[in-house]
């Protein structure tokens, strides 16, 4: 089986993909460095190629517009780029927390790399948390992630991860330029780590917001047709108050509750992405990780916790280090962000 993870390190409890090497609290950035994999730099050459003219000598040429990343450790090659592409190096990324680790509170929780250097993130605990009604605790992160092979822009983000089930969910921040409500910063800009901090606005502003969001939601009653119509529009892109409406899709998710159990063939339904709703809709209705907290059983939360846990734990994919690549970076983290924005439509 295909393996993303180079490296990984994490203090605490071992994290839900179950990956990388354990560290006590309070270890500095360099230990982090070495134990997550990420005490390498990134190195450039220029980009030369072979040719032959016309009496069949070989001949070695400049290719000026491109160059070729590597490792300093391995020497093993990451991408070709531009001339003018600004790389950023993994002990900037870990640097990032040092003051805020130092004096601000802050604790590193994991960081690693993934696709052989291709692509490294650390994720630190901000002290921030909160609960809904149940004890159903959330905490918030910070995560950093670059990569230097055009699949991700630097970026930072505001994180909660619900403690119950492990589930990971990006903040939306209001007033940035980003519909995913993240802080990005393309290669071709310079990465300026103090001007990203002044961005995110490392305060209690965006979780107060957060969490108020997630209150609202805990306390928004939801029937088995809304159910059925917000998984509809997160999975298959439609309109929440068309999908009331379509009664097939109704009475495919009043069949699931009336299961013993609440579980139901995802084969009979034949509705695209079946299956994956059939799932949500099974852990919606008690047999997911905190679904019968009263913060989550028949509520708008609960639709959203069902996603996301979905997403993190059961989405199918190649190995645990794939799902954690999808559910932060890809479409996993794509599809949380629309199961947040359908969400929140129904508070309107």
């Amino acid at each position: 089986m295909a393996h993303q993870l180079e490296q990984m390190a994490y203090v605490g409890q071992t994290p839900w993909h179950g990956l990388g090497n354990s560290l006590t609290q309070n270890q500095p950035i360099e230990v982090w460095a070495k134990q997550a994999g990420m005490d390498w730099r990134i190195e450039s050459s220029n980009i030369s190629y072979m040719a032959h003219n016309h009496k069949g000598q070989r001949l070695i040429l400049p290719h000026d517009d491109q160059r070729v990343l590597y490792r300093s450790d391995t020497h093993a090659p990451l991408s070709v780029v531009s001339q003018r592409y600004q790389e950023v190096q993994p002990m900037e990324i870990l640097n990032f927390y040092k003051d805020l680790t130092e004096q601000s509170g802050f604790e590193l929780e994991t960081a690693g790399v993934l696709k052989g250097g291709k692509k490294f993130w650390a994720l630190a605990k901000t002290g921030q948390s909160s609960a809904l009604k149940g004890k159903d605790v959330s905490n918030g992160y910070i995560l950093l992630a670059t990569a230097c092979d055009g699949t991700l822009a630097t970026t930072a983000q505001f994180t909660s991860i619900r403690v119950v089930c492990n589930n990971t969910l990006a903040i939306a921040l209001k007033g940035q330029n980003s519909a995913a409500g993240v802080v990005k910063v393309p290669h071709s800009t310079k990465f300026d780590a103090e001007k990203i901090k002044q961005q995110l606005g490392i305060s209690v502003r965006a979780w107060d917001q957060h969490m108020y969001e997630m209150k609202q939601l805990s306390q928004r009653k939801v029937t088995q047709q809304e159910a059925a119509a917000y998984f509809d529009a997160v999975f298959n892109n439609t309109s929440l108050s068309s999908t009331e409406q379509d009664e097939g899709i109704i009475q495919y998710y009043r069949n699931i509750a009336s299961q013993p159990n609440n579980v139901y063939k995802a084969e009979q339904k034949s509705e695209p992405n079946g299956r994956a709703m059939s799932k949500v809709m099974t852990m919606f209705n008690g047999h997911g990780r905190g679904a019968e907290l009263s913060s989550a059983k028949d509520t708008a939360y609960g639709l959203l916790c069902s996603v996301t846990e979905f997403c993190d734990h059961e989405r199918r994919a190649m190995s645990q280090d794939h799902r954690l690549d999808s559910a932060w970076f890809g479409v996993g983290a794509g599809l949380k962000q629309r199961a947040l924005e359908q969400a929140l439509n129904m508070m309107i």
